[in-house]
């Protein structure tokens, strides 16, 4: 297999090169670019991102945090954890063979004999309960273990651990273990405790690698020894969030994202994910399956924003919240440290306010599957309602509403234009047999949606003089078995090839589209997926990396008869090259002829090409890639491209 794709990837650098004009051009396809007709500019944001608290998204996909349950949300009875409760067959498993269950029950093993530990609701550190471990002395070992971390030799790892009780359960050993041997393991040892909960930092060194390290609380005294929360990371943590997955999303460079939802946002209330992390209550997902650990809340989200040097697109709840919590969020996040939620934000360590600018009003409010859903006419006075909330607090937001093409975006539109400054759309496409088909869908839906709101423009009397524009806030593919966690489909080259299409009608459709978010990010049909210790792009990560660094950004017309090719042409932002993307969806090879007007090209010119062997080929974490992104350099003179099967071809060409 590896000789096999050896000999593949040097077929496709023998290809890449340009032929010699005189060569073939009989037979080749004529793509006619006309420099001088240009389009409106291509809107930074149509590389937007998104981001949602679901399935491993967030947490155990973006978020450093290595245990499962860490505030004790289930109980601890001494049962097995779920993984271990099923028959072959009866699971779905995510790309390195484990079971991807949620957990339906506490993860934390007994050390000792079972009535060793106690759900206490009493003294609570955080949520309804804390675990409380008896322990009789004699040097007798009792605590908690949880198994099936992943640790790679010489990694550091920290964290920290809250401890109660009385002064004679000490000393505490906080274990992390690599290996069977008597030293594959490092303790940190807490030789003091208070009746009232202290926090105690955790630094560890790992000696060896392994899927299944485990973590253990164990006390040596005699008495009572309450655990309120528990936290390992990474040391390379940058700021709770995942070293290696940030450095990707600093590659993919995307200028803003959306969060925390998606549906989650009908049912979540932002103060539950402001303050110290291990006081905020963990919860049941209000829209999707699992426990919402409120460890990310605006402050992490914001300084992810920071990190990566995006801006932020926060959404409010108008499902189960009201117009006053909408304002409030918008005061704790924009106001001034005088005002009531500026003050709160400045007690939790930012007096100065984010100015965030971008803010969605819910999502998805015309579903009967949304939280807080309600008939359309009830809506446009709700909507109308909350941004005015909210705007008295910051007349400088801009506001996206609700859409959906029909009675819902034509209700909107009508009511509520001098109420938002963007609308949004989704869309999402399932799987076809034939890659042509797959990758037209994708095309025709946003083309359907762009002409939908044009419409608009001309029919309604409430647009007249504004500019109102898209926002395709979710738009991808969703179809397959979950492999990645909850929703955590994989993504083929026949999706990459796809994804640039749309890319391309975006382009095409420039007067309209404003935003465009791709849904979602990591893991959960996400751009990027994820192991415990890896991180890698998906074929339509490549692609939107590949646009945002490459294509230009003012389109031009493009004209022939190519189909089923996709071609794009745009010029980059100082005018000193025109850009060329091409998709080809068949599967046989294509011979381009290239003729550029308006302008004269001059050097060498590059190309990079991402294909693969079939259309089902694809990258996954911590293996070698199936689909590749190679670059060459085009010869001057050169204006015969030869485009491969199943792929996509973006050119550079320089201008005089």
């Amino acid at each position: 297999m590896k000789t096999k794709h050896l000999l593949y990837t040097a077929f496709v650098f023998l290809m890449l090169v340009a032929v010699p004009a005189s060569n073939l051009r009989g037979s080749a396809t004529v793509v006619n670019v006309d420099a001088t007709t240009t389009q409106p500019p291509i809107s930074p944001y149509i590389y937007g991102q998104f981001i949602e608290h679901l399935g491993r998204c967030i947490y155990g996909g973006l978020w450093a945090e290595m245990l499962e349950d860490r505030k004790f949300f289930f109980p601890i009875t001494g049962e097995a954890p779920p993984w271990t409760l099923f028959k072959p067959g009866e699971r779905s498993w995510d790309g390195e063979g484990h079971p991807y269950e949620l957990l339906t029950r506490s993860p934390w093993l007994i050390i000792g004999p079972r009535e060793a530990v106690a759900m206490v609701r009493e003294g609570v550190y955080v949520g309804e309960h804390t675990p409380e471990i008896t322990l009789v002395g004699d040097g007798e070992r009792r605590g908690i273990v949880q198994e099936r971390l992943s640790l790679i030799e010489g990694k550091g790892y920290m964290g920290r651990i809250v401890l109660a009780g009385d002064a004679s359960a000490a000393p505490v050993e906080i274990i992390l273990v690599w290996g069977g041997g008597a030293s594959d393991r490092q303790t940190v040892t807490i030789d003091r405790v208070d009746a009232e909960y202290v926090k105690s930092p955790l630094d560890f060194t790992a000696r060896g690698t392994t899927d299944n390290g485990r973590l253990e609380i164990v006390g040596r005294g005699k008495g009572r020894l309450r655990i309120g929360a528990v936290s390992l990371m990474p040391a390379d943590n940058i700021y709770g969030w995942r070293a290696d997955t940030v450095a990707l999303l600093k590659e993919l460079n995307s200028p803003v994202y959306r969060w925390p939802g998606g549906n989650f946002v009908s049912g979540y209330d932002w103060k539950d994910g402001v303050g110290d992390p291990d006081r905020r209550l963990p919860r049941k997902n209000p829209a999707w399956k699992g426990i919402e650990h409120n460890d990310v809340g605006i402050h992490e989200f914001l300084a992810l924003c920071r990190e990566i040097g995006a801006e932020a697109y926060i959404a409010v709840n108008t499902g189960l919240g009201q117009a006053e919590a909408a304002a409030a969020e918008v005061e704790y996040v924009n106001g001034d440290p005088n005002t009531p939620m500026g003050s709160w934000r400045a007690r939790n360590g930012y007096p100065q306010p984010f100015g965030v600018k971008w803010w969605a009003i819910g999502n998805e409010m015309f579903g009967d599957w949304q939280l807080g859903h309600m008939p359309l006419e009830q809506y446009l006075k709700k909507h109308n309602q909350v941004v005015e909330a909210m705007r008295a607090v910051d007349p400088n937001i801009s506001v996206v509403g609700v859409g959906a093409v029909g009675e819902w975006s034509r209700g909107m539109l009508t009511h509520c234009s001098d109420h938002m400054d963007l609308i949004s759309e989704h869309l999402y496409w399932q799987d076809r047999d034939d890659v042509v088909a797959h990758v037209a869908q994708v095309t025709r839906e946003i083309r359907r949606v762009a002409e939908a709101h044009r419409a608009y423009r001309k029919e309604l009397g409430s647009l007249k003089g504004e500019d109102i524009r898209v926002a395709m806030d979710e738009w991808n593919y969703w179809y397959g078995p979950n492999e990645y966690g909850e929703l955590g489909t994989r993504y083929f080259l026949q999706d990459g090839l796809g994804i640039a299409a749309g890319l391309h009608e975006f382009f095409r459709n420039s007067d309209i589209y404003f935003m465009a978010n791709y849904a979602q990010t990591v893991n959960v049909i996400g751009a990027i997926k994820t192991t415990a210790t890896e991180a890698a792009f998906e074929t339509t990560g490549m692609v939107l990396k590949l646009y945002r660094e490459r294509f230009g950004v003012t389109p031009v017309k493009v004209e022939g008869d190519f189909a089923p090719l996709d071609v794009a042409a745009a010029w980059n932002a100082d005018r000193t090259a025109i850009t060329v993307a091409i998709v080809n969806p068949a599967s046989e090879p294509r011979q381009i002829a290239l003729q550029v007007a308006g302008c004269k090209l001059a050097g060498y010119g590059r190309q990079w090409v991402m294909t693969g062997p079939s259309k089902w080929s694809y990258n996954a974490p911590g293996k070698a890639p199936q689909v590749t992104l190679d670059c060459r350099s085009i010869p001057q003179g050169a204006d015969l491209l030869q485009v491969l099967p199943l792929s996509v071809t973006l050119v550079e060409l320089p201008v005089q």
